[in-house]
């Protein structure tokens, strides 16, 4: 596993169109979101920009990099070589969404960080860090299904785009707006609750234990997500 992971780092750092679409464009993007923060800021102040700075993260470095990079070895036939390796389906996959997931992690840890420090920390550090790992974690599941119905690393500029933008779309809908009305379908939205959760954490002011129940949303949809990658993921080229 850590040697497919070794040799998928070394491939995004080689391959200067995702290094720049799916790295450098998304931290280009949160710097000036927290450069121009009275701008966005809305009804969830300072915890919406940063829903909307994770998901911006989440979406492109991670999500729509993790299908570029699964069409690309799926079509360069890499996949299926390695399933002829001792290594099982789980150590494949974990090897190759490793490096991408950990270079999103640190990029959200990097940006907020940032944004900490110009403006103040998050009420409730912990509950902020469950919220991240939990969209995350949504978002890469998200990722393997759409994989398998791309093609092509240039495909995958078409299947990636909608979800990338949507829950970039819904945080800003939720942390624009607040809950007070429609809180049901907003919370029911991929990224829904998890905004309402980083806005809480990073707000504070919310009942612990109200803040706790927004995982499940994200949690229920993890599992779809699961199913739908265990269903719709290819090993091999689709004819």
């Amino acid at each position: 596993m850590l040697a497919i992971a070794h040799h998928e780092l070394r491939q995004l750092v080689r391959n200067r169109a995702v290094l720049i679409a799916g790295l450098l464009m998304p931290m280009a993007a949160s710097a000036f979101i927290i450069r121009s923060r009275d701008m966005f800021e809305g009804d969830g102040g300072l915890g919406y920009i940063g829903a909307v700075l994770v998901f911006t993260i989440g979406g492109f470095s991670l999500y729509a990099t993790t299908v570029t990079t699964l069409a690309g070895r799926r079509q360069t036939l890499f996949l299926k070589r390695l399933r002829s390796t001792a290594a099982g389906d789980l150590a494949i996959l974990t090897g190759l969404v490793l490096p991408v997931s950990a270079i999103a992690l640190v990029q959200v840890a990097v940006i907020l960080t940032v944004l900490a420090a110009v403006t103040g920390g998050p009420a409730h550090a912990g509950l902020l860090a469950l919220a991240i790992l939990s969209s995350f974690a949504l978002l890469l599941a998200l990722g393997l299904a759409t994989a398998g119905m791309t093609n092509s690393p240039e495909h995958a500029q078409v299947t990636a785009l909608p979800l990338s933008l949507g829950t970039i779309a819904v945080a800003s809908w939720v942390g624009i707006t607040g809950t007070e009305s429609l809180a049901a379908l907003k919370r029911l939205l991929p990224g829904g609750a998890s905004t309402e959760l980083i806005v809480d954490a990073w707000n504070g002011g919310a009942p612990l234990a109200d803040s706790l129940l927004l995982l499940l949303p994200t949690l229920v949809w993890l599992g779809v997500a699961i199913v739908l990658a265990a269903r719709m993921f290819r090993w091999e080229p689709r004819r």
